[in-house]
């Protein structure tokens, strides 16, 4: 365990002056930045929603900003169309073949800005570089470069001309974060930093892709005792049959959580460990991440709409009956 710990507070130098960094654009969002790096480092896909102008993209750039790595931004409209995400084959009069001209896609993070602002079409073009970490494009299949994530932002649903994220894509994000306002004591602030005209504060690169990469090998090594893994595998499987843990919330959910919910819970566990320094995974980690890796999984029904109940209430009432090892 000392090994480990060792190994964490080695590999997370970098931790301090990323943040410090992002600091000097976005002023408080605490929650939104922590939640953003863990993402980068379990390696998982994050969805944030929230009104127009809480720094939603500008937290994704400046993030992308203080890395050393390629980025793309994808403003995703309602005419768009798939090959403008991963590309397109063009045809070359001169030679008589084909030659592939690839998309924004190939990027190491990829900000995918109000997506859903884009038709079903374009959304499922993301879904095999979510996945497999690859695109198709005609009969070639090209591997993306590693660290790849897709960072993706959305106004919430109930909003003119925006189409529901499919089922299938939405499992594929490990945390959707919900962004709230910023208090009073920071709203000041923000007014001090960016009511200027001319250039805004600006980042600059603090950390390297192979800073992060090696970040992700020592997370693998974090340890998860036994005892907490039933605990995981008890809360995704309380969101599918919450009858058999003696929790009553009989006719109010649809669908469960899926399988990745338990991988994206263990994973996030630990990058949630990895950020406070520690070696080993508690059930607080996996509480302090659980509404961002479930939100999204569980589906409600009609009648948990009607009784005015949403996924969270139902995920909440989850985590306060079921035991705690």
């Amino acid at each position: 365990m000392t090994v480990i710990n060792d190994a964490v507070q080695k590999a997370g130098g970098f931790l301090q002056p990323l943040t410090a960094e992002m600091g000097k654009v976005v002023v408080g969002q605490t929650y939104l930045v922590e939640r953003l790096i863990i993402g980068l480092l379990a390696n998982g896909h994050v969805l944030l929603e929230g009104v127009p102008g809480l720094a939603k993209t500008l937290s994704v750039k400046s993030l992308a900003a203080c890395l050393n790595v390629k980025f793309a931004r994808l403003q995703f409209t309602p005419d768009m169309l798939p090959a403008d995400v991963i590309g397109t084959q063009i045809y070359n009069p001169q030679s008589g073949g084909f030659t592939t001209r690839k998309g924004p896609i190939f990027a190491n993070l990829v900000l995918a800005d109000e997506i859903n602002r884009a038709p079903a079409k374009v959304q499922s073009a993301l879904l095999e570089a979510m996945q497999e970490k690859q695109v198709t494009i005609g009969y070639q299949t090209y591997k993306l470069e590693e660290p790849f994530l897709v960072l993706a932002t959305q106004n919430p649903i109930e909003q003119e001309g925006t189409y529901p994220l499919p089922e299938a894509q939405v499992d594929r994000f490990m945390l959707k974060l919900k962004i709230g306002y910023p208090s009073r004591e920071e709203e000041r602030s923000i007014l001090d930093l960016m009511a200027k005209t001319g250039t805004p504060p600006t980042t600059h690169s603090v950390v390297e892709a192979k800073q992060i990469l090696d970040a992700r090998k020592v997370i693998n090594d974090i340890y998860v005792d036994d005892k907490v893994k039933d605990y995981i595998v008890d809360l995704v499987c309380a969101t599918r049959d919450p009858a058999h843990y003696k929790i009553n919330l009989q006719g109010l959910i649809q669908l469960g959580a899926s399988p990745r919910a338990t991988i994206a819970l263990t994973l996030a566990g630990k990058a949630h460990a990895f950020l406070r320094g520690r070696g080993y995974v508690t059930p607080q980690d996996v509480k302090s991440i659980g509404m961002d890796v479930l939100r999204h999984r569980v589906a409600i029904t009609y009648e948990a709409e009607a009784e005015e109940k949403t996924s969270e209430t139902i995920i909440q009432k989850i985590f306060d009956e079921l035991p705690v090892p």
